[in-house]
């Protein structure tokens, strides 16, 4: 059946991209937002606003009861989840289906069996996708990890079973260190997901993070080829690009066929990413995660396949099916993202809150901003601090970045304090122009970068 009116239970920059690619499908929508988001930009965009709850997200954007509830009194035949909160969580997809709506994403059966990642690892490894060297289920006893670690060697890292975000990670470098972590990484895993269980895996050095865009109809899945995302603090991307400019030509066909196949061989359904550990060193990759969700990073994608995402995945979810073939994707020119969050980078990243009094937007060709602001809006102290996100593309890598480093100049959320400025410093970092940087990267070279800009120095991580 057709999809008529769509719930978007989420709020932010992504709120306002699902409200606009409903509107252009002539669907009717409705936000469910909690009472801080009651004059947020996506509230103004809707054509209906149900109060789901107080600003605690417990209260609201992770209350399952309170967003069917919305749903049911609304009308609503479909629900898209955005990126976070429920986004990935099994049983509320079920209970989405079971209320009588579509839920625009794959099945709760695909989200737990992805979501869980020592399953994930076995389901990739079933589809003759390369898995990282780890433990073959859940570790639920430090003595457990001991004895594994000893077979799989150091340095390696522990990760949440449930985990994302960054979060219940930490590297191992020695047997010493090993339960203390270990024991850290379950309590961060149950206080983030609810879940203690943890898994262990090999740890490449010197790695790139590559994800594979993918898109499903349950029957066929094909991808959109890849994303950049080694540039991250604290395990968390900041800064992607598509495609990948470290990657060959073959080596490109070979990761995004692997993606493709896993994403086809456990019938997936709407968009999706097969994130990978690329050692560009020997050129071997590694599955490290599925995430069954739209990604924040998905406009680069957009940009240099054409290929409108959120229209892809209500086309699914309608009934439509998959309208591409793999042969029709092809790749043009060269895109970046980077994040723009309402932090202060220059003094240990401190949350910048308040309202924003003036607001200019970078604009122009090759030239996008997805956002959550307008002039005068007050930012919630409740949530993550990403206001937007700037996007450029142009015929090659080069010419992306001097777009990005002229975009950047124009923005401006005075008097809120952003990490434009941290941007502008890596556009010009000669590792960065010439691809020298792995995940580590950003976190050893953030004291020099801010020193050499006359900031505060920041502190470094290392896990």
């Amino acid at each position: 059946m057709p999809l008529r009116k769509l719930l978007i239970a989420n709020r932010g920059e992504i709120a306002v991209r699902l409200l606009r690619g409903a509107r252009e499908r002539g669907l009717a929508t409705v936000l469910a937002a909690s009472e801080a988001d009651r004059d947020s930009l996506a509230a103004g965009l809707a054509d209906e606003v149900e109060i789901i709850g107080p600003p605690p997200v417990q209260k609201s954007y992770l209350d399952p009861a309170a967003i069917l509830a919305a749903a049911q009194r609304s009308g609503a035949d479909a629900l898209h989840p955005g990126y976070g909160f429920l986004s990935e969580n099994a049983a509320f997809a079920d209970e989405v289906r079971e209320a009588g709506l579509v839920f625009v994403g794959p099945t709760g059966e695909t989200i737990r069996r992805m979501g869980d990642k020592a399953a994930a690892r076995r389901t990739a490894a079933e589809a003759g996708v390369p898995v990282v060297p780890g433990s073959e289920g859940r570790v639920e006893d430090p003595e457990e990890a001991a004895r594994l670690a000893g077979e799989i060697g150091y340095p390696l890292m522990i990760k949440a079973a449930a985990g994302g975000g960054g979060r219940g990670i930490r590297v191992v470098h020695d047997a010493a260190e090993l339960r203390d972590q270990a024991l850290r990484a379950q309590a961060e895993a149950e206080a983030a997901f609810g879940d203690r269980g943890i898994y262990l895996e090999k740890y490449i050095e010197r790695a790139r993070h590559i994800e594979v865009q993918v898109l499903g109809d349950g029957e066929r899945a094909i991808h959109l080829f890849e994303r950049e995302c080694t540039l991250q603090r604290r395990h968390q991307k900041v800064w992607e690009e598509a495609p990948s400019a470290s990657l060959t030509p073959e080596k490109r066909e070979e990761l995004c066929a692997a993606a493709a196949r896993l994403a086809e061989g456990i019938g997936y359904s709407g968009a999706g990413t097969v994130e990978f550990i690329y050692d560009d060193r020997t050129g071997d990759f590694f599955f490290l995660e599925m995430n069954t969700r739209l990604q924040v990073e998905h406009p680069t994608t957009e940009m240099v396949t054409g290929v409108d995402l959120v229209r892809a995945m209500l086309a699914i979810a309608g009934g439509e099916g998959l309208q591409l073939r793999q042969e029709e994707v092809v790749l043009r020119g060269h895109s970046i993202e980077v994040r723009i969050n309402a932090e202060d980078y220059r003094n240990q990243f401190f949350p910048s809150l308040g309202r924003v009094d003036h607001l200019r937007l970078p604009g122009g060709p090759g030239v996008r901003f997805d956002t959550l602001l307008y002039p005068g809006y007050d930012i919630p102290p409740f949530y993550d601090s990403l206001l937007g996100k700037l996007i450029v593309h142009d015929l090659d890598r080069e010419l992306a970045l001097g777009r990005l480093r002229a975009a950047l100049g124009e923005l401006d959320t005075a008097p809120v304090v952003t990490t434009a400025g941290l941007f502008s410093l890596l556009v010009e970092d000669p590792d960065v122009r010439a691809l020298r940087f792995d995940t580590q990267w950003l976190e050893q070279r953030l004291p020099g970068l801010l020193e050499e800009a006359g900031a505060a120095p920041t502190e470094t991580t290392t896990r």
